[in-house]
């Protein structure tokens, strides 16, 4: 019923507009490319918030409308599936698949989470796992894969003390969306919000530029929100007692071999990795692109003298559909922008705005968007060219506005559908997890914290970096 009044609710707005759009007399400065890409802009929209039809087939089919009319070219709705970071993200999935192969996530996570002597130790011990995922991992989903074996080892372990396997399995989530800010292959939405930039105002968002950027904020984010975890899901009895995790007690419950020595694979994986992230950390010295090292990376991976996992079964772990929607969308954004109803949406935008204003408006709206639009991509797809189209208005810097719309966006942790890693950990036969009741506890705190956590990276960290909040 309640998905029926939503589809319902969602069909009449597009109608709505669509009609106001086919009146010329509505908006007489809007040309006919641009009524033709609000309208299909709006029916896309409505259709991603109100339907259950997949994303990717709503943005085909709307990247399909306007190439069709002539709003844009079919090498503008094929070329963007050809974009450097499309290709950055699918070789990151290759060299994922061989990381996960080897079992080093499950080491990397004893190394460090076998140290706590504490649960606020292990807390934040574990948080910081979880953020240096970020630089192996590409998107979230793919992180809460990853890391959901080692919760189950840990769980597992301290099963005696239940309130802390739910505290955990809440930790991992919140951490895995929280720290995705890291880096530029932490999320989809990241590669739109890059591409987004370059096609409007012809700014290019590098690998080193995103990290240095996005990192400081992901480890902040990522420990407030921990410790944040922690207060609302445990008591204070629970915090008191000891925590005793040995390598030993997790090798019981791993499949895979967490102690002992290494294994050829592994130590061939492992410094594999290191140099693909040492190559993308150090672009700006050697100008080798990113996708290019990845690509290495990912030849090399697979190769069957030094590869740990074969190139076929690397390719199946690539989300090709969340590629699929990333190309049209980009060419969605391409037509918002050169067809001018982006600058005609954000035209009625009141003059005089100050940027503080400006950038708390859109990180608000930003941070509260995933309870109406539950795919990240899709919110950034949505709110990024229209941030970057409105920031000129307000003599904010379009890189800025984007950044700070982009990392507001992964704040999604109300409900348990609001994000696959959430869903993930809220269904896990056998294992005590969290409640609904849990995550709004959480959110009612975490939501405004992490919005003026985000609008204070803004306007005084940023700026200390090289972004400006002023053009």
């Amino acid at each position: 019923m309640a998905l029926n009044l939503r589809s319902t609710t969602a069909l009449c707005v597009a109608l709505s507009l669509c009609a106001l759009l086919a009146v010329p007399s509505n908006a007489p400065a809007l040309g006919g490319d641009a009524r033709f890409t609000l309208a299909v802009f709006a029916l896309a929209t409505c259709a991603w918030i109100g339907t259950p039809i997949d994303d990717t087939y709503i943005a085909l089919g709307a990247g399909l409308a306007l190439t069709v009319t002539g709003v844009i070219s079919s090498d503008t709705l094929f070329g963007t599936l050809g974009d450097a970071t499309v290709w950055l993200l699918i070789c990151a999935f290759v060299l994922a698949a061989a990381v996960g192969r080897t079992g080093l996530a499950g080491r990397a996570a004893v190394f460090l989470v076998s140290g706590a002597r504490t649960v606020r130790q292990l807390v934040h011990l574990t948080t910081a796992a979880l953020v240096v995922t970020a630089f192996a991992v590409p998107a979230t989903s793919g992180r809460a894969a990853l890391a959901l074996p080692v919760f189950l080892a840990l769980a597992r372990v301290l099963a005696d003390r239940k309130r802390l396997v739910v505290m955990l399995a809440l930790l991992f989530p919140t951490v895995i969306l929280l720290s995705a800010v890291a880096t530029l292959i932490g999320a989809g939405a990241h590669l739109i919000t890059v591409s987004v930039l370059w096609e409007t105002t012809g700014q290019h968002i590098g690998f080193t530029q995103w990290l240095l950027l996005g990192l400081p904020l992901a480890v902040a984010s990522s420990h407030l929100a921990a410790e944040l975890v922690l207060l609302t899901t445990t008591r204070r009895t629970d915090r008191r007692g000891p925590v005793r995790i040995t390598p030993e007690r997790i090798q019981e419950h791993s499949e895979q071999p967490v102690t002992g020595p290494w294994s050829q694979a592994e130590k061939r994986c492992a410094l594999l990795l290191a140099t693909v992230v040492l190559l993308w950390c150090s672009e700006p010295l050697h100008r080798v692109p990113p996708a290019l090292v990845a690509l290495t990376g990912a030849v090399v991976a697979a190769s069957p003298a030094l590869g740990t996992v074969r190139l076929k079964d690397a390719l199946k772990t690539v989300p090709w559909s969340l590629l699929l929607f990333m190309a049209a969308t980009m060419a969605m954004g391409v037509a918002l922008a050169d067809s001018g109803a982006a600058r005609w949406l954000v035209s009625g935008l009141p003059a005089g705005t100050s940027p503080m204003l400006f950038l708390a408006v859109v990180i608000a709206v930003s941070t509260g968007a995933h309870l109406v639009l539950q795919s990240r991509s899709a919110r950034s797809s949505v709110l990024v060219p229209l941030v970057v189209a409105a920031s000129a208005g307000a003599g904010v810097n379009p890189v800025a506005a984007a950044l700070a719309s982009t990392a507001a966006a992964g704040f999604c942790h109300t409900l348990p559908a609001s994000a696959k890693p959430v869903a993930l950990f809220a269904q896990l036969p056998g294992t005590p997890v969290y409640t609904p009741r849990d995550l709004l506890r959480l959110s009612a705190v975490l939501a405004p914290l992490t919005a003026a956590l985000v609008l204070l990276f803004a306007v005084a960290v940023w700026p200390l970096l090289g972004v400006s909040v002023t053009r």
